[in-house]
């Protein structure tokens, strides 16, 4: 279990770079046009990943009060990138340092809807890592609608073929 999470935690960090150094390599008005999807744009994706990998880290530890990157302060392109790269990081050290019976543990969280929820750790963690290859996805097909045609492949596959670099 620890050593799966382990890759995919690593591939997590790892895809989340190559494609958010794609989106930086692009013009900055890309970031904000609007594109038919789950959320409107580039930079709304992005903060939606970050919140969300933020949100499962803070429930993880066990904090009262969330702190929601998108609600806490206005950040900009870069900024939203380098928190959502700062937490796919800790997720990774996380995973790395945890124990197999740590993994195991079933903790309680409420959601946003204030529903109380008891879960094994493993499944939250997979879930996070989840949530942001389905997000990834989204950006790929906004790149593509604003003509973009230089986008990485970040499939586990090529993550792992490159020797889980």
């Amino acid at each position: 279990m620890k050593e799966l999470l382990q890759q995919f935690a690593a591939y997590n960090y790892w895809a989340n770079n190559r494609m958010t150094d794609a989106i930086l390599q692009m013009d900055e008005s890309a970031h904000q046009q609007h594109v038919p999807n789950s959320f409107t744009n580039l930079y709304a994706t992005i903060l939606h990943m970050w919140d969300a990998e933020s949100i499962w880290w803070q429930r993880m530890k066990l904090h009262e009060k969330l702190l929601i990157p998108s609600q806490t302060f206005n950040p900009n392109m870069k900024e939203a990138i380098n928190g959502l790269i700062s937490q796919s990081q800790l997720w990774a050290d996380f995973v790395a340092s945890a124990s197999e019976m740590k993994l195991l543990h079933v903790f309680e969280y409420k959601n946003s809807h204030k529903e109380i929820f008891r879960q094994p750790l493993n499944e939250v963690v997979l879930h996070v890592f989840n949530h942001g290859t389905y997000h990834r996805g989204q950006l790929v097909t906004i790149m593509h609608a604003l003509g973009q045609t230089k986008i990485p492949p970040t499939d586990f596959i090529v993550w792992s073929r490159k020797g889980k670099a």
